[in-house]
């Protein structure tokens, strides 16, 4: 019995619906069918949804057109990074106390050994004068200077 009360109390949406109940099909203006479109919005749905699902392959053919310009901006990029990140890390360490004088002084005390060990006598000039040769024809390929 319930069921048959709760049918009767649906409209059948295939049909034109009056705008009012309760006024005549003919005197009142009808609302569209459910199946009718919204076309304005619909035709925005499906254009963006066109965009959303080619923009996988926008973004790949855009990748592999830039690919060298974009790796080397992104490598830039992380080179700026890494150096401020290198700089933050130098002024926290150089805020604590004594470290910063503690720097100092092994920087002084490698001067000093790099003097006594390479720059008094003309051979260990030399040898020097050698090692630097050797390490900047491992860097730059062979140019000698």
């Amino acid at each position: 019995m319930e069921s048959e009360g709760q049918q009767s109390k649906y409209i059948n949406t295939t049909e034109p619906v009056a705008s009012l109940e309760g006024s005549d099909v003919g005197t009142q203006p009808l609302l569209p069918p459910a199946t009718a479109p919204n076309s304005q919005w619909q035709q925005i749905g499906l254009v963006i949804s066109d965009f959303l699902e080619k923009l996988p392959e926008y973004i790949g053919s855009f990748f592999n057109k830039y690919k060298q310009p974009i790796i080397s901006i992104a490598l830039i990029l992380a080179a700026i990074v890494t150096f401020k990140l290198a700089l933050a890390l130098l002024d926290a360490i150089n805020d604590i106390p004594l470290v910063n004088s503690f720097f100092e002084l092994v920087g002084v005390a490698y001067v000093f050994w790099l003097v006594i060990r390479y720059l008094l006598k003309t051979s260990t000039r030399q040898e020097l004068v050698t090692q630097i040769r050797s390490l900047q024809k491992e860097i730059f390929g062979g140019q000698d200077s």
